[in-house]
């Protein structure tokens, strides 16, 4: 019964953010905000959604690992499962924004977020607004960096035109499908560790992040498909960023977060933190600044050892 409880919690948070980033984006249409605004704010606060209620509620529920490692493991899964992938369907071009500005941000946030845990082994409001605050300005900077007249093909034109009250509608639904769907998925993740015989971290870190993770791995096999494979990337980069800087800062704003499970600081967060490293050797080593397909099979392979390791 655990199982179909997280089934139906994670099937609730796809429909609830699809919801929520549709009504996001009709709704910032109507307050005038440009496009490239829309594409970089916008939409990334809300295709966050899921995780943060996620968080939340786990913080909320006296689950402080779920809270935490159902980030981890979004950004382990991020790098090591939905860009491996993307990058087997074939060779990923790497931008020089790269790094020059999104990786070493994705790994100082994650050393930041290290830091703050292994500090005093709890993520405190005070933490927690460093980390939000820290995200405003990278969002300041990248906007600022941006084109004047660039676009975000993430953004739909169409959704300019959507009635008042659809954007009420779908915000409606994706509120109560986020409500219900992270409630479900850490109550189901809970009773399923139970019956593992596992801890909750182990169950965020796999099960809960490999779910939450879904709609970014379609959105970067949308993206290779569409021969848009640089794009894929950075919005997985992205993606990593605003987990640590939005869902862990927001939720340990509300809640200081403690860290539970010792396995979080010994273990988890050094492989989160060894995939984003590992991205740079990769970009560097032959063919420069592009990840092949072997270089795909490595990540997978290494999402793969993973896994082992955290049921092990």
């Amino acid at each position: 019964m655990s199982i179909l409880w997280v089934i139906l919690g994670l099937i609730l948070l796809v429909i609830g953010g699809d919801f929520l980033v549709k009504a996001s984006i009709a709704l910032s249409f109507k307050l005038n905000i440009s496009k490239m605004v829309i594409g970089m704010t916008v939409v990334s606060f809300a295709t966050s959604a899921p995780e943060l209620l996620v968080s939340l509620q786990a913080a909320l529920n006296n689950a402080p690992a779920i809270a935490i490692n159902n980030v981890v493991g979004s950004n382990i899964a991020n790098i090591g499962l939905v860009l491996g992938i993307t990058a087997l369907l074939g060779p990923i071009a790497v931008d020089k924004s790269f790094y020059k500005l999104n990786w070493p941000v994705m790994l100082f946030f994650s050393f930041l977020l290290y830091y703050f845990l292994a500090n005093d082994n709890m993520l405190s409001s005070t933490e927690g607004i460093i980390l939000f605050c820290c995200l405003v300005v990278f969002i300041v900077v990248i906007i600022k960096n941006s084109k004047s007249d660039a676009s975000s093909d993430d953004v739909d034109d169409v959704l300019a035109t959507v009635a008042n009250y659809k954007i009420l509608t779908w915000l409606l639904i994706g509120a109560i499908a986020l409500y219900f769907g992270s409630v479900w998925l850490v109550d189901g993740a809970k009773s399923l560790a139970e019956a593992l015989g596992v801890s909750d971290a182990v169950i965020a870190v796999t099960v809960i992040a490999i779910g939450t993770s879904v709609p970014e791995l379609a959105a970067s096999i949308i993206a290779a498909a569409k021969q848009e494979k640089a794009l894929s990337l950075g919005n997985l980069i992205g993606s990593n960023i605003f987990n640590i800087g939005s869902v862990l800062g927001l939720t340990s704003i509300i809640k200081d977060i403690p860290v539970t499970d010792a396995k979080i600081l010994d273990s988890d967060i050094f492989w989160m933190i060894g995939f984003s490293a590992i991205l740079l050797v990769l970009i560097l080593i032959p063919k420069f600044m592009q990840i092949s397909r072997y270089k795909g099979l490595l990540l997978v392979l290494g999402y793969c050892l993973f896994l082992y390791f955290s049921f092990k």
